[in-house]
């Protein structure tokens, strides 16, 4: 294998495989470095194997998943048939601070976490944008949305997403096929929120990188609801099935999996990156890279990890770091406010397959009025569903039993929401002095914990939610109020942050380092605030956006 290339893109996820498709369909030899092992889908994807066919029922084999992936299982995609998706929690250590709760749950492998996604694809607005410059907390944004919206439109054409134009400005229309239809409850709700809230609350179905008819040679959804495993008809966006395959059929791509990036390697006398430095998972020997342009792309956590950990005279605490918020202002966003209740009605009605998508109350709070108790807002997810009855509460046995299993319940409708975390420089990661991972790689240590506003959202998005769903005639209404761990929601963004002034930020308005003119962050890392909405698509967009970029200084030698 060459040992030296135009670029190199550290990671195969999400923005990984973007930066990959764009970089080699513009005619640049690409070098993709991976952690994990391969994927192939015919292999490794279960999405259509059924619980009674595996031999712990779906349930996995608890004994190894206590003793391997004790912090994995805790999502609910860790299970028997998604379990090799997520890593050895003992091959990948990280560490915590005295107070900090943090779950960091994370797929090393190609395709990364865009097999296991939520999917869930929303733009933001100039509200999100401009938000730290207007309340003071982080730093002022150095790109608003008409600087993405282009890239907005370039990514959604391309893979495809589901969903309705609203004409709402905290949440700005995108480029759509069909959406998926509402559950009765759901178009309830929905005329619900529109008579009592005119133009202030809208309900509307969730915006999903999903086909719903056939697109660039993938098929439409089927229904068949399990996603988390794998998609064999490719009708949902990842790497893995969408833009890596896209980077191959230029013949410029270099797919390297088992290569765990230790560091990046500095050029004093040029000042800038020249390379990268490899442990081979394998043989355990050390590999360099070299190449004139590199893309981080390890995600928000790892891509703060490698660079903290590229130190040398010049960058005595990490690459590109003059400004020393390096590994500073992690962020994700609030779980935990929530409330479900019982819908009457529509008894002849029934779900047919399993839609794998749910319903979407963008923000309403701090949007045309300030809230006075804090600041920002959530959006909100959920949905309606209408089980079969218990099996435990059902009497009888035999054949009666069975047949009387196959009747359904109540409807029942649940929201929930994702709130927007405050950006705060001591929520942070840095390197552990002691603890080092399989490959010998200084591992993180987290330090982190939810702020006031971010408890204060919480509690707001479950008192909203009641109030809706009695105001829908819902009955037996239930709450949550309490925050999910930091990490639960998979969202963790910030840690080099973008900026205006390279002494308050890592990175300038093309994801470029302010420091190292060819070392370019993409992934969630890059952000500066972590507004309420899903951050994938954001991502995605800048990630096409910076490559677009780079191309134009590495074509004018300018790096």
């Amino acid at each position: 294998m060459a040992t030296t290339y135009d670029a190199i893109v550290v990671g195969s996820g999400i923005t990984g495989g973007w930066a990959a498709k764009e970089l080699t369909e513009k005619g640049l030899r690409t070098l993709v470095l991976e952690a994990g092992r391969d994927m192939v889908p015919e292999r490794d994807y279960t999405e259509h194997v059924a619980p009674w066919q595996q031999h712990f029922r779906g349930r996995g084999d608890r004994k190894a998943l206590d003793r391997d992936q004790p912090i994995q299982k805790l999502c609910y995609a860790c299970d028997e048939m998604g379990h090799q998706f997520f890593v050895n929690d003992h091959e990948n250590p990280y560490t915590q601070a005295p107070g900090t709760d943090f779950t960091f749950l994370r797929g090393r492998h190609v395709g990364g976490r865009s097999i296991m996604w939520g999917r869930q694809v929303y733009r933001w607005s100039d509200l999100d944008f401009e938000a730290n410059l207007k309340d003071g907390h982080g730093v002022d944004w150095p790109i608003r949305y008409a600087d993405i919206a282009p890239w907005y439109s370039y990514v959604e054409k391309y893979i495809g997403v589901t969903g309705m134009k609203e004409g709402l400005a905290q949440l700005p229309d995108g480029e759509f096929l069909p959406p998926m239809p509402f559950m009765p409850p759901e178009q309830k709700m929905r005329d619900v929120l529109h008579a009592k809230y005119p133009g202030e609350r809208t309900l509307t179905i969730g915006r999903a990188a999903i086909l719903t008819r056939p697109h660039n040679g993938r098929a439409a959804c089927h229904y068949c609801g399990p996603c988390e495993r794998g998609c064999i008809t490719r009708s949902y966006f990842s790497s893995l099935n969408v833009t890596l395959p896209a980077a191959k059929k230029t013949g410029r791509l270099t797919l390297r999996p088992d290569a765990v990036v230790e560091s990046l390697l500095w050029d004093a006398k040029r000042r800038r990156v020249r390379g990268v430095r490899v442990i081979d998972a394998t043989t355990m020997q050390p590999v360099e890279y070299s190449a004139r342009l590199v893309f981080m792309c390890a995600s928000t956590l790892e891509s703060a990890r490698i660079m903290l950990n590229s130190t040398s005279a010049d960058w005595p605490t990490g690459i590109a770091n003059a400004s020393g918020e390096l590994g500073c202002n992690l962020m994700d966003h609030t779980m935990g406010g929530r409330a479900s209740g019982t819908m009457a009605g529509w008894e002849d009605c029934a779900p047919f397959g399993n839609r794998p998508n749910g319903i979407y109350i963008p923000r309403f709070r701090n949007v045309k009025t300030a809230h006075p108790d804090f600041i920002r807002g959530y959006g909100m997810q959920g949905g309606a569903s209408r089980g079969h009855v218990s099996a435990d509460e059902t009497p009888g046995f035999g054949a009666g039993y069975k047949k009387a299993l196959r009747a359904y319940g109540p409807w029942t409708f649940g929201i929930g929401g994702w709130g927007e975390c405050l950006p705060n420089h001591d929520n942070r990661i840095t390197i552990d002095p002691d603890t080092k991972d399989k490959w010998g790689i200084p591992a993180m240590r987290i330090n982190c914990k939810w702020g006031a506003n971010d408890i204060k959202l919480v509690k707001d998005a479950a008192a909203s939610g009641a109030e809706m769903l009695e105001a829908a005639g819902a009955t037996d209404i239930r709450t949550e109020d309490t925050p999910t761990q930091m990490g639960l929601c998979i969202h963790e963004m910030g840690t080099a942050r973008m900026g205006r002034d390279p002494k308050t930020s890592v990175l300038n308005g093309w994801n470029q380092a302010h420091d190292v003119p060819n070392l370019f962050v993409t992934d969630g890392a890059a952000m500066a605030s972590s507004a309420c909405q899903n951050p994938s698509i954001t991502y995605m967009a800048l990630t096409a956006r910076a490559v677009d970029h780079a191309v134009k200084l590495f074509n004018g030698r300018e790096l």
